[in-house]
Formats: structure tokens, sequence, C-alpha cells
């Protein structure tokens, strides 16, 4: 469970900003987004061994269009993409480290 909490969420132009508890802010541009996407289909995941074969992830134009948002309790939000993928789970923790 996090301990970051995320007070407001925004989406400006082609970022989304996000607003913390603490005062800090951060904007993150969809490309960079859905390029982290933290779904197995993106950063694959381990097999029986604990081998990560990390799959090969075609983007198209429609990939860093986001249609839309969703929070995931009080701890992450999901991004629906152009694209039709929406597997990612976003986490207040990953996305603060991703603004740093």
């Amino acid at each position: 469970m996090s301990v970051i909490k995320l007070e407001n969420l925004a989406i400006i132009g082609n970022e989304v900003a996000l607003a913390w508890e603490d005062g800090n802010e951060s904007y993150l541009c969809f490309e960079s987004l859905r390029k982290a996407c933290p779904c197995a289909a993106c950063q694959g995941e381990p097999d029986v061994t604990g081998l990560v074969i990390v799959p090969k992830v075609c983007h198209t134009e429609k990939s860093f269009k986001l249609s839309r948002h969703e929070m995931i309790g009080g701890y992450a939000i999901q991004l629906f993409w152009a694209d039709g993928h929406s597997t990612g789970i976003y986490s207040f923790d990953f996305l603060r480290k991703l603004g740093q």
C-alpha cells in the first residue's frame, strides 16, 4: 500500500499533472507513461525459474493518446489508451518515481 497520497490529477495537453499531498507536483507526458507501462504485457513477468522475458512492444500513434483514466482505490490509477491497451495499473509510488 502506498504511503504517498495523491491530492489531484489533471490532464493538461499531452501530460498528466499530479499534485501530491506533500506539496510536490509531477508532470508526466503520455509517451513516457505508456513506455513505462508496468503491466506484464509491456514489461514481462518471471517464469517459474525467475527468468523475465521482456516482450517486444510495438507502439503506434494511438499508443500515446490517453482516452481516459480511473482511480484504483487510494493507491493507483489505470490508464486507458486509444489503441485499446489498458492493463497497466500505475501505483502512486511508481508515478512519483517516474516524475522525479
